[in-house]
C-alpha cells in the first residue's frame, strides 16, 4: 500500500466501506484545505433537488440561478461553497485550474465573465475535521484515498462516482462496489 501524503489537499476521499448509518456512507469528498489546524472538504456525489437561484438571493446570472445545489457536508447546512475551473487560473487554490470560493461578490463576478471552458458547482455545507480527526479516520481505514481531477470533479456523473472510482481502484474495490446498499438483502 502507497504511503499517504501527510496532507490530503487535492485528494478525493471515499467511503471505504465502514461509514454505514453516517452522513459519509458511500460518499466521494475533495479534500479543499488540509493542515495541521484541521480539513475542509465537500461532497462531489450528493445533488439537492434544490436549484441554486431557490436559495441565494444574488444578482447571479440565469445560468448560475438555474444550476443543481449540491449538499457540500453536514457542517453548517447553509454556508455557501463553489468549486470553479477554467483553461488557467494562476491563483488556482485546491488543484491547477481548480480553485474553491465562497464570496457571494466572487461568484457573481464568475457569472458576469464569459467562459466557454468555465466550469463551476456550488454547495451548501460542508465536511470538516477537527485538527488530527482526519488523519486519525484515515489510520482506521475509515476512508480511501484517490487522485483528485477536474474530470472527476465536473464531468462524472454524481450518482455513480463513488462506484466508478471503486472500480477503477481494482478487483478488492470492485467488490464494495458491487454490494448491496444494505448488506442484509445480500
Amino acid at each position: 500500500m502507497p504511503k499517504l501524503p501527510k496532507y490530503l489537499k487535492g485528494q478525493l476521499l471515499l467511503d471505504g466501506g465502514k461509514l454505514c448509518g453516517s452522513f459519509f456512507h458511500r460518499t466521494v469528498v475533495l479534500i479543499c484545505q488540509h493542515d495541521a489546524e484541521g480539513a475542509f472538504g465537500l461532497v462531489l456525489n450528493r445533488e439537492s433537488d434544490t436549484k441554486v437561484g431557490d436559495v441565494l438571493v444574488a444578482d447571479l446570472s440565469d445560468e448560475i440561478k438555474g444550476m443543481q445545489l449540491f449538499v457540500g457536508g453536514p457542517v453548517q447546512p447553509a454556508a455557501m461553497s463553489f468549486l470553479h475551473s477554467d483553461t488557467y487560473l494562476p491563483d488556482a487554490n485546491v488543484l491547477p485550474n481548480l480553485s474553491l470560493g465562497h464570496s457571494l461578490d466572487d461568484l457573481v463576478e464568475i457569472g458576469e465573465s464569459f467562459s466557454a471552458t468555465r466550469k463551476l458547482k456550488l454547495f451548501a455545507g460542508y465536511a470538516g475535521w477537527s485538527p488530527g480527526q482526519l488523519e486519525d479516520e484515515m489510520r482506521r481505514q475509515a476512508w480511501l484515498s484517490h487522485p483528485a481531477s477536474l474530470d472527476l470533479v465536473f464531468d462524472a456523473d454524481p450518482s455513480s462516482l463513488w462506484r466508478a472510482i471503486l472500480r477503477q481502484k481494482g478487483w478488492q474495490h470492485r467488490l464494495l462496489a458491487d454490494s448491496p446498499e444494505d448488506l442484509s438483502v445480500n
